[in-house]
């Protein structure tokens, strides 16, 4: 269950998308030294890449999570699976039944972390997971009105022996697969190999 991501400043998304109308390619100048971007939690403010209606993209900055059901055991659901998603939108209602039809969007991030579930060396201990070779990459979301979730499947082998569920990682060239209409076959994540790294 993914709870906890190091995002960029809504300000480096402006940037990318400067650089990607100036040369066809989204980059992400490098940061000043000294500056610190705390990590993104559920309920906090979480910049990302929407699907405009015209094909482009347009920065904007939603609040991580959308309103638990009633009775539900948390106030937020910050997490969609991905097979529940996509059995509702079959279904034609539940949460995320539009979300993940017309919602789908891009959600940039240096890592992500997951909690110890098999065999924990320590009570809440967590490990950071980064994609080699990439400075940044880009996470599967899905978002409605203010809010977004970040959606999950099945671990790979990187992820498996620490935790149960993946943020549906993004490889490059996949994002316009994500926004397309062919998304649900991005679920399969095993062949998106992450180092993992115990945070400390």
């Amino acid at each position: 269950m993914c709870h906890r991501i190091q995002p960029l400043l809504l300000s480096e998304l402006y940037e990318a998308l400067e650089a990607l109308r100036a040369s066809g390619r989204a980059r992400v100048p490098a940061r000043e030294p000294g500056v610190v971007v705390p990590d993104a939690y559920p309920g906090t403010k979480l910049p990302l890449f929407i699907p405009t209606q015209q094909g482009s993209l347009e920065a904007a900055e939603l609040t991580w999570g959308f309103d638990a059901p009633p009775n539900a055991s948390s106030k937020l659901v910050f997490n969609t699976r991905i097979e529940t998603a996509l059995s509702q939108a079959r279904a034609g209602r539940g949460l995320w039944s539009e979300a993940i039809l017309n919602g789908r969007c891009l959600v940039p991030v240096r890592s992500f972390y997951e909690s110890w579930t098999r065999t924990p060396p320590r009570r809440g201990a967590q490990v950071r997971f980064n994609y080699p070779g990439h400075q940044v990459f880009l996470l599967a979301g899905i978002w409605q009105g203010d809010r977004c979730s970040i959606v999950t499947t099945e671990p790979n082998a990187s992820v498996a022996p620490t935790h149960s569920r993946m943020p549906l990682v993004l490889a490059p060239g996949e994002s316009s697969i994500w926004l397309g209409p062919d998304f649900a076959g991005l679920a399969d994540r095993s062949r998106i190999m992450l180092d993992a790294t115990p945070d400390a």
